[in-house]
C-alpha cells in the first residue's frame, strides 16, 4: 500500500518506534550499498536551498541501491507551470518516490494525495519531520532513551517547533517550547499535541523555566529562509532566549545541546556552546542520513 511520509504523524507509534531503530542499524552499515531502491529513482524536487537535505538524501538513495534526480524550481513550478495533479501523474509513471523540499506545505500535500509513489516531506514552511526523526535518533543515541526525556525548545515557534509538537503526539516525552507570544508555533498543531495527552506541553515566555532541569535543549535560527526581511525584529524579540552559557546552568548537567542547522553563531547560539561538550550538533546532521534511510526503506516495504 502507498504512504507517505509529510508529517511525523503520518507513523503511528510503533511505526516511528521502528524506523529509529533501523535507521540506528542503518548506521552501523554506514557504506554498504543495499538493494532495498535498486533499479528505482527518487525524484529530489528542491525549491529552497540545502546542504543536509539535498546531501543526506543523494547518499542514502545511493546508498540504498537507487538513483537519485535532483530538480529545481526551474524545472518544476508547481501549480504555476502545470497542476500539481498532473506533475503528481506524470511523476508516478517515472519514478519509484519523491522527496520535496519547498514553500508551500498545501502543495505538499497536494502532491502526495495524487501521486501513485511514496512522497517524503524534504521540509516545508510548516515542518520538518525528516529532521525531527533523525533529532529523536541523537536523543537516543546519547541518552538511551527518549520517552520521557525533558525536551527544551528554544527561540522561533517554526517549522521544527511544529514537528516537535508533532512527534510529541506520538511518543511521550516532557516537551517545553520558550518563545514569544509573537512567534508562536502553528496553534492548530499545538491544539492537536495538547489534545493528545502523550506528552506533557508547555509553552512559556521564561527561557529559565522552559530549561530547568532539562535533559535536551534545542534551538534554531530566528528567521528562516523566506523570512530574512524579518531578522532584525526576530532577533529584538527572541535575545533572551539565546542558547548560552548563562542559559545552560538551568539544565540538568548532562543536558545535550541541539541545532538543526545552518546556526548563525552568536545570535540563537553561542560559539562556546555549539562547540562546547554538550553539543551534538554534528551527530545530528550526519543522522539525517540514516533516519531518512529508514524513511525510504519502511515507505519501499510498505509499496510491496
Amino acid at each position: 500500500m502507498k504512504r507517505d511520509f509529510l508529517a511525523v504523524t503520518d507513523f503511528n507509534e510503533s511505526e516511528v518506534r521502528e524506523t529509529i531503530r533501523l535507521a540506528v542499524d542503518l548506521k552501523k552499515k554506514k557504506g554498504q550499498v543495499l538493494d532495498v531502491l535498486k533499479g528505482k529513482t527518487v525524484a529530489c524536487i528542491f525549491h529552497k536551498p540545502s546542504l543536509r537535505t539535498r546531501i543526506s538524501f543523494e547518499v542514502g538513495i545511493h546508498e540504498l541501491g537507487g538513483h537519485s534526480l535532483y530538480i529545481t524550481d526551474q524545472e518544476i513550478q508547481l501549480g504555476v507551470r502545470e497542476s500539481i495533479h498532473d506533475v503528481a501523474k506524470v511523476f508516478s509513471r517515472l519514478v519509484g518516490m519523491i522527496e520535496i523540499r519547498t514553500f508551500s506545505h498545501d502543495n505538499v500535500v497536494q502532491l502526495a494525495k495524487h501521486a501513485d509513489v511514496p512522497v517524503i516531506n524534504g521540509l516545508t514552511d510548516l515542518s520538518h519531520p525528516c529532521q525531527i526523526m533523525g533529532d529523536m535518533q541523537t536523543i537516543i543515541e546519547h541518552k538511551g532513551k527518549i520517552d520521557h526525556m525533558k525536551i527544551a525548545y528554544l527561540g522561533d515557534g517554526n517549522n521544527v517547533a511544529n514537528s516537535w509538537l508533532e512527534a510529541a503526539t506520538v511518543l511521550p516525552f516532557d516537551l517545553r517550547i520558550g518563545t514569544r507570544n509573537e512567534t508562536m508555533p502553528d496553534s492548530a498543531i499545538t491544539e492537536r499535541a495538547k489534545k493528545a495527552g502523550k506528552s506533557k506541553i508547555t509553552i512559556t515566555e521564561d527561557p529559565h523555566e522552559a530549561v530547568r532541569n532539562a535533559d535536551v535543549i534545542y534551538t534554531d535560527v530566528w528567521a528562516s529562509m523566506g523570512q530574512k526581511d524579518q531578522f532584525q525584529s526576530k532577533a529584538d524579540l527572541l535575545m533572551d532566549f539565546q542558547v548560552n552559557t548563562h542559559l545552560l546552568a538551568g539544565a540538568n548537567q548532562a543536558c545535550i545541546v541541539m541545532h538543526c542547522l545552518p546556526a548563525e553563531r552568536g545570535r540563537e547560539i553561542t560559539d562556546d556552546v555549539i562547540d562546547g561538550p554538550h553539543s551534538v550538533v554534528f551527530d545530528q546532521a550526519e543522522n539525517r542520513l540514516h533516519a531518512q534511510k529508514a524513511i525510504m526503506v519502511k515507505l519501499a516495504q510498505w509499496m510491496h
